[in-house]
């Protein structure tokens, strides 16, 4: 059956727009449904010189793969006028109503997954509108109190414990009940969503070296080993903590399914350096598939033909690969 795969552009003036016109002009194995603005997308491809065929989404068709040159738009009304490439926060509450409706048709079982193009945070907050980001907005529409941010790329798996939290409270937040929840969901979404029969999971330390026998810190043999040995006795393949200096080396990794880091930029600093641009987030945890660019809003780049389609495609290429591993 042909998967309904929701894209939401994000931030209007950016270059999520011009993402989702870039990729309508190749075909698809799977249904694409723009929840955007349809007169934003059409002004967008007028701008951009791309010849469209936009048709508006109907719930009660069947799905049919997204043929190249068309475009299937579900419609949110702007609140504002667009003009690429200029922030204007009086769009805030539309970006957030159309993570809001993708969220709610996934949680339906009327989509199947849903990928999210950048948004600008701090123009949403300006808005009025609390937001630290899609991972925490999605938590909240699920009503989940836990999921795990994971970015992917080729040959690199990398999951935090942590997310947008300054570096001053991350000692304090990896606790035992955060470490258990977390890996055990990130092992739960490694065998279901992605089928892997028994992940492997290689875990930093959140010292250097890791805490070097408790001489740079206890953080490891006080709350992380016993964390670890729990989810040991469970069945669950954790090894560390290890030294995040040393974890991302060759050796490690043919051996991983994924590294667990504790902090936002433990982790990510590697995979961008080796996958920017080609690399993919995904959020675990969640009662649907999502996954994201990358990368932000490319303001500068927006209605100028110059943005990389790079990391979209292969959000949008993971999602369906995950979508139909559900199947």
């Amino acid at each position: 059956m042909t998967k309904k795969i929701a894209i939401t552009p994000g931030e209007p003036a950016g270059i999520g727009p011009d993402l989702a016109l870039a990729i309508a002009q190749q075909s698809w194995s799977e249904q694409l449904i723009i929840v955007a603005s349809k007169t934003m997308m059409a002004e967008r491809a007028k701008l951009l010189n791309i010849d469209i065929t936009i048709e508006e989404y109907d719930a009660a068709a069947a799905p049919a793969p997204q043929q190249a040159g068309q475009i299937t738009v579900l419609d949110i009304p702007l609140d504002d006028d667009v003009v690429a490439g200029e922030l204007n926060p009086n769009n805030g509450n539309y970006v957030v109503e159309t993570l809001r409706v993708a969220s709610e048709k996934n949680m339906s079982g009327e989509f199947d997954a849903v990928v999210t193009g950048p948004v600008h945070k701090g123009l949403i907050n300006q808005a009025g509108i609390a937001f630290s980001g899609h991972t925490e907005f999605f938590a909240l529409q699920a009503n989940l109190s836990d999921v795990v941010m994971m970015l992917a790329t080729e040959g690199l798996r990398v999951a935090l414990v942590t997310t947008h939290i300054p570096l001053a409270y991350v000692s304090r937040a990896i606790t035992e009940e955060r470490l258990l929840k977390v890996s055990r969901i990130l092992h739960d979404d490694l065998k279901q969503k992605f089928g892997i029969e028994q992940p492997r999971i290689f875990a930093c330390g959140i010292n250097p070296h890791a805490g070097e026998g408790g001489h740079l810190g206890r953080e490891e043999i006080e709350v992380m080993e016993p964390a670890f040995d729990i989810l040991r006795n469970e069945g669950i393949d954790i090894v560390g903590p290890l030294p995040a200096d040393t974890i991302f080396q060759e050796k490690y990794l043919q051996q991983a399914d994924a590294i667990l880091t504790m902090y936002h930029d433990q982790g990510l600093p590697v995979l961008k350096y080796k996958g920017f641009g080609n690399s993919v987030n995904i959020t675990l945890g969640l009662p649907f598939i999502r996954t994201s660019v990358d990368h932000g809003t490319a303001i500068e780049l927006a209605g100028t033909g110059e943005a990389d389609t790079g990391s979209f495609v292969e959000a949008i290429s993971t999602a369906i690969e995950l979508a139909n591993n559900q199947s």
